[in-house]
């Protein structure tokens, strides 16, 4: 029992952490008052490019380099276009990410021909004794770097939203970004700068998932994962240690899809049910989340998907 419930563990902090950075993302987006509905296109692409780096340079850094910019490229026409002319962000980021999922499969097929090809991956990094504690021991301490890089900024956002000058300028922006521009806030540039941040974590966030957590890349290997980051940022109530819990519980109803799935015939009546139904928990789980979030008494930035224009 014990070592189902460390593998349980082990798959599920895993697969939270590109929810975890994607959402970090994001968060700062939204605090901004802009919605990235595009982050599923990017964290696609970073993905692909993540992978490409890594396998052409033979360094998963120079591949996690990728990806950022490969977020923050796609990032910037979002911000060119929802906060520079004010174009509809849920329309954009839509378009986005129609764009990344073509785009990456045309490049991928044209610079690999299809799956097979292997890149320079992350590897776990033990700490020194704490990976062999008991059941916790190999999930939280026998990470990749990014992992940990995740992890790490779940208290670095939460002191720069509520600790720094910065952090408080941002979060005018999204409650108000008439009061702010009045009291001397750039309140373009502030949005820019976090559609780019959030563009950027999402890049990391594909780079996790083709050379941290798998070694290869496919099609559509986002597979919503953005999507169910914009439900992360929901469920964990726009604060950093929430979007921690979120991910998590996300992480480990995906990580429980797959053991379901391998166990088969021991299943018991599980074993009956259609495999489909199963790969369905974690969006069943979204919907189920966003349900009882709806009960919960919180509420978005006050100018979340307004666009501002300077009169």
């Amino acid at each position: 029992m014990l070592l189902i419930l460390t593998s349980l563990l082990v798959i599920g902090v895993s697969l939270a952490v590109p929810l975890l950075l994607a959402a970090l993302g994001e968060l700062i987006v939204e605090k901004a008052g802009v919605i990235n509905v595009g982050i599923e296109g990017m964290v696609l692409a970073g993905a692909l490019a993540g992978f490409t780096a890594s396998h052409a340079a033979h360094s998963p850094w120079l591949g996690a380099l990728a990806a950022l910019l490969a977020g923050v490229a796609l990032a910037s026409l979002l911000a060119a276009l929802s906060v520079g002319v004010g174009a509809d962000q849920v329309v954009v980021g839509t378009a986005i990410n129609i764009l990344s999922l073509g785009l990456t499969g045309v490049f991928f097929r044209a610079l690999f021909g299809g799956p097979g090809a292997l890149a320079a991956p992350f590897v776990p990094l033990p700490l020194a004794g704490l990976h062999r504690l008991p059941l916790v021991g190999p999930a939280l301490f026998e990470q990749n770097a990014l992992g940990y890089v995740a992890w790490a900024l779940v208290p670095l956002c939460a002191f720069y939203l509520r600790r720094t000058r910065a952090g408080l300028r941002l979060r005018a922006v999204g409650e108000y970004p008439a009061a702010a521009d009045g009291a001397g806030v750039p309140v373009a540039r502030v949005r820019v700068l976090a559609v780019l941040w959030g563009g950027g974590l999402a890049g990391l966030a594909g780079a996790y998932l083709s050379i941290g957590y798998t070694n290869g890349f496919a099609e559509n290997m986002s597979a919503g994962r953005g999507f169910i980051a914009l439900a992360v940022v929901i469920l964990g109530h726009w604060t950093p240690g929430g979007i921690a819990l979120a991910a998590l519980l996300f992480g480990l109803a995906d990580a429980l899809h797959y053991q379901l799935l391998s166990a088969g015939g021991r299943a018991g009546f599980l074993s009956r049910l259609p495999y489909q139904l199963l790969q369905a928990l974690p969006y069943l789980l979204t919907l189920l989340a966003l349900l009882f979030r709806s009960r919960l008494k919180s509420s978005p930035p006050a100018a979340l998907g307004e666009a501002y224009q300077r009169s």
